[in-house]
Protein backbone atom coordinates (compact mmCIF):
# COMPACT_ATOMS: atom_id res chain seq x y z
CA UNK A 1 0.00 0.00 0.00
CA UNK A 2 2.45 2.47 0.37
CA UNK A 3 4.25 1.58 -2.83
CA UNK A 4 1.01 2.00 -4.52
CA UNK A 5 0.48 5.49 -2.61
CA UNK A 6 3.98 6.17 -3.75
CA UNK A 7 3.87 5.55 -7.28
CA UNK A 8 0.17 7.67 -7.13
CA UNK A 9 1.49 10.45 -5.26
CA UNK A 10 4.83 10.34 -7.93
CA UNK A 11 2.48 10.64 -10.62
CA UNK A 12 -0.05 13.41 -9.16
CA UNK A 13 3.34 15.26 -8.71
CA UNK A 14 4.04 15.34 -12.04
CA UNK A 15 1.23 16.35 -13.85
CA UNK A 16 -0.81 15.44 -17.08
CA UNK A 17 2.70 14.66 -18.89
CA UNK A 18 3.42 11.84 -16.78
CA UNK A 19 0.74 9.31 -18.30
CA UNK A 20 1.86 9.74 -21.66
CA UNK A 21 5.62 9.24 -20.56
CA UNK A 22 4.54 6.41 -18.63
CA UNK A 23 2.54 5.00 -21.81
CA UNK A 24 5.39 5.03 -23.84
CA UNK A 25 7.67 3.05 -21.14
CA UNK A 26 4.71 0.39 -21.35
CA UNK A 27 5.06 0.45 -25.28
CA UNK A 28 8.67 0.42 -25.26
CA UNK A 29 9.18 -2.49 -22.59
CA UNK A 30 6.54 -4.48 -25.20
CA UNK A 31 8.78 -4.13 -27.63
CA UNK A 32 12.00 -4.59 -26.25
CA UNK A 33 10.27 -7.98 -24.83
CA UNK A 34 8.94 -9.16 -28.48
CA UNK A 35 12.15 -7.95 -30.57
CA UNK A 36 14.14 -10.44 -27.42
CA UNK A 37 11.91 -13.51 -28.56
CA UNK A 38 11.82 -12.80 -31.94
CA UNK A 39 15.40 -12.12 -32.48
CA UNK A 40 16.16 -15.19 -30.85
CA UNK A 41 19.33 -17.19 -33.06
CA UNK A 42 17.28 -20.20 -33.91
CA UNK A 43 14.55 -18.60 -35.09
CA UNK A 44 16.45 -16.86 -37.42
CA UNK A 45 19.42 -19.16 -38.21
CA UNK A 46 18.70 -22.62 -37.32
CA UNK A 47 22.26 -23.95 -36.69
CA UNK A 48 20.57 -27.87 -37.06
CA UNK A 49 18.83 -26.75 -39.71
CA UNK A 50 21.38 -25.88 -41.63
CA UNK A 51 23.61 -28.90 -41.12
CA UNK A 52 20.71 -30.81 -42.16
CA UNK A 53 20.41 -28.58 -45.42
CA UNK A 54 24.29 -28.81 -46.80
CA UNK A 55 24.20 -32.25 -45.99
CA UNK A 56 21.21 -33.12 -48.51
CA UNK A 57 22.47 -30.53 -50.23
CA UNK A 58 26.21 -31.96 -50.56
CA UNK A 59 24.61 -35.06 -51.68
CA UNK A 60 21.85 -33.75 -54.04
CA UNK A 61 19.06 -34.49 -52.33
CA UNK A 62 16.97 -31.82 -53.66
CA UNK A 63 14.11 -33.25 -52.52
CA UNK A 64 14.74 -33.54 -48.94
CA UNK A 65 16.55 -30.14 -48.66
CA UNK A 66 13.50 -28.82 -49.79
CA UNK A 67 11.12 -30.69 -47.38
CA UNK A 68 13.13 -29.38 -44.37
CA UNK A 69 12.97 -25.84 -45.66
CA UNK A 70 9.65 -25.94 -45.88
CA UNK A 71 8.96 -27.44 -42.07
CA UNK A 72 11.57 -24.96 -40.55
CA UNK A 73 10.48 -21.80 -39.22
CA UNK A 74 13.46 -20.32 -39.02
CA UNK A 75 14.50 -17.23 -41.88
CA UNK A 76 17.55 -18.49 -43.36
CA UNK A 77 15.24 -21.75 -44.34
CA UNK A 78 12.54 -19.31 -45.95
CA UNK A 79 15.81 -18.13 -47.94
CA UNK A 80 16.89 -21.58 -48.63
CA UNK A 81 13.37 -22.90 -49.96
CA UNK A 82 13.60 -20.04 -52.12
CA UNK A 83 16.75 -20.63 -53.81
CA UNK A 84 15.62 -24.27 -53.97
CA UNK A 85 12.61 -23.35 -55.99
CA UNK A 86 14.40 -20.99 -58.24
CA UNK A 87 17.05 -23.42 -58.99
CA UNK A 88 16.35 -24.19 -62.83
CA UNK A 89 17.01 -20.10 -63.67
CA UNK A 90 20.22 -18.01 -64.45
CA UNK A 91 22.76 -17.42 -62.00
CA UNK A 92 21.59 -13.43 -61.82
CA UNK A 93 18.27 -14.57 -61.49
CA UNK A 94 18.26 -17.09 -58.89
CA UNK A 95 21.05 -14.38 -56.74
CA UNK A 96 17.95 -11.62 -57.95
CA UNK A 97 15.47 -14.41 -55.91
CA UNK A 98 17.83 -14.71 -53.13
CA UNK A 99 18.13 -11.15 -52.42
CA UNK A 100 14.36 -10.32 -52.07
CA UNK A 101 13.89 -13.27 -50.07
CA UNK A 102 16.20 -11.86 -47.98
CA UNK A 103 15.38 -8.27 -47.76
CA UNK A 104 11.58 -9.44 -47.12
CA UNK A 105 13.54 -11.29 -44.01
CA UNK A 106 15.21 -8.78 -42.75
CA UNK A 107 12.43 -5.98 -42.82
CA UNK A 108 10.42 -8.61 -40.70
CA UNK A 109 13.73 -8.47 -38.35
CA UNK A 110 13.81 -5.19 -38.54
CA UNK A 111 10.34 -4.58 -37.81
CA UNK A 112 9.31 -2.27 -34.54
CA UNK A 113 12.95 -1.89 -33.89
CA UNK A 114 12.71 2.08 -34.76
CA UNK A 115 9.95 2.70 -32.40
CA UNK A 116 12.41 2.04 -29.45
CA UNK A 117 14.10 5.18 -30.87
CA UNK A 118 11.17 6.86 -31.34
CA UNK A 119 9.85 6.75 -28.16
CA UNK A 120 13.09 7.33 -26.23
CA UNK A 121 13.24 10.65 -28.36
CA UNK A 122 9.09 11.30 -27.61
CA UNK A 123 9.99 10.30 -23.77
CA UNK A 124 12.43 13.21 -23.32
CA UNK A 125 10.55 15.72 -25.17
CA UNK A 126 7.76 14.89 -23.09
CA UNK A 127 9.54 15.69 -20.22
CA UNK A 128 10.71 18.71 -21.99
CA UNK A 129 7.12 19.52 -22.31
CA UNK A 130 6.37 18.93 -18.64
CA UNK A 131 8.99 21.17 -17.13
CA UNK A 132 8.34 23.94 -19.48
CA UNK A 133 4.26 23.61 -18.03
CA UNK A 134 5.72 23.81 -14.95
CA UNK A 135 7.88 26.77 -15.33
CA UNK A 136 4.63 28.34 -16.94
CA UNK A 137 3.00 27.57 -13.59
CA UNK A 138 6.06 28.79 -11.43
CA UNK A 139 5.98 32.17 -13.70
CA UNK A 140 2.08 32.61 -13.31
CA UNK A 141 1.83 32.30 -9.14
CA UNK A 142 4.77 34.77 -9.60
CA UNK A 143 2.98 37.40 -11.65
CA UNK A 144 -0.31 37.06 -9.74
CA UNK A 145 1.53 37.81 -6.05
CA UNK A 146 3.51 40.91 -4.82
CA UNK A 147 5.39 39.25 -2.37
CA UNK A 148 5.74 35.25 -3.36
CA UNK A 149 4.95 32.79 -0.82
CA UNK A 150 6.82 29.26 -1.15
CA UNK A 151 4.78 27.10 -1.03
CA UNK A 152 2.63 28.05 -3.32
CA UNK A 153 5.33 27.47 -6.42
CA UNK A 154 5.60 23.99 -5.14
CA UNK A 155 2.80 22.37 -7.79
CA UNK A 156 5.01 24.57 -10.67
CA UNK A 157 8.18 23.29 -9.12
CA UNK A 158 7.02 19.42 -8.83
CA UNK A 159 5.62 19.20 -12.28
CA UNK A 160 8.93 20.62 -13.72
CA UNK A 161 11.21 18.23 -11.80
CA UNK A 162 9.49 15.45 -11.56
CA UNK A 163 8.29 15.39 -15.46
CA UNK A 164 12.00 15.50 -16.41
CA UNK A 165 13.30 13.38 -14.59
CA UNK A 166 10.50 10.55 -15.15
CA UNK A 167 11.27 11.45 -19.20
CA UNK A 168 14.76 10.65 -19.18
CA UNK A 169 13.87 7.43 -16.64
CA UNK A 170 12.13 6.16 -19.71
CA UNK A 171 14.19 7.71 -22.42
CA UNK A 172 17.56 6.02 -21.20
CA UNK A 173 16.22 2.11 -20.84
CA UNK A 174 14.72 2.84 -24.29
CA UNK A 175 17.53 4.15 -26.16
CA UNK A 176 19.97 1.23 -24.78
CA UNK A 177 17.42 -1.17 -25.97
CA UNK A 178 17.22 0.18 -28.93
CA UNK A 179 21.06 0.53 -29.88
CA UNK A 180 21.18 -3.23 -28.46
CA UNK A 181 18.33 -4.70 -30.37
CA UNK A 182 19.63 -2.76 -33.92
CA UNK A 183 22.94 -4.12 -33.52
CA UNK A 184 21.80 -7.83 -32.89
CA UNK A 185 19.30 -7.46 -35.61
CA UNK A 186 22.02 -6.04 -37.84
CA UNK A 187 24.34 -9.02 -36.82
CA UNK A 188 21.58 -11.82 -37.70
CA UNK A 189 20.89 -10.06 -41.00
CA UNK A 190 24.48 -10.10 -41.90
CA UNK A 191 24.94 -13.88 -40.84
CA UNK A 192 21.63 -14.20 -42.88
CA UNK A 193 23.12 -13.33 -45.52
CA UNK A 194 26.22 -14.49 -45.75
CA UNK A 195 24.43 -18.08 -45.29
CA UNK A 196 22.29 -16.78 -48.33
CA UNK A 197 25.24 -16.98 -50.56
CA UNK A 198 26.66 -20.43 -49.51
CA UNK A 199 23.21 -21.87 -50.28
CA UNK A 200 23.27 -20.38 -53.49
CA UNK A 201 26.60 -21.55 -54.19
CA UNK A 202 25.93 -24.97 -52.87
CA UNK A 203 22.35 -25.17 -55.21
CA UNK A 204 24.53 -23.99 -58.60
CA UNK A 205 26.97 -27.11 -58.07
CA UNK A 206 24.28 -28.92 -58.08
CA UNK A 207 22.33 -27.47 -61.39
CA UNK A 208 26.17 -27.45 -62.65
CA UNK A 209 26.21 -31.18 -61.98
CA UNK A 210 23.44 -32.01 -63.85
CA UNK A 211 24.04 -29.90 -66.48
CA UNK A 212 27.39 -31.71 -66.96
CA UNK A 213 25.57 -35.21 -66.64
CA UNK A 214 23.05 -34.24 -69.07
CA UNK A 215 25.82 -33.57 -71.62
CA UNK A 216 27.90 -36.50 -71.10
CA UNK A 217 24.32 -38.23 -71.96
CA UNK A 218 24.19 -36.90 -75.00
Amino acid sequence: MIWDSSIAEFMKKGGVFMYPILLCSIVGLSIFLQKMWALRANRIISDQFLTDLYGFLSRGKIAEATVISRTNGSSVARIALAAIENSNKLKEELKEEIEVAGRKEAQEIGRYIEGLGAISNVSTLLGLLGTISGMIKIFQVISQQTIVNPPSLAAGISEALYTTAFGLLVAIPAYIAYKYTLGKADNLVSEMEEEGRRIMEEVLLIKDGKEKTMDMAR
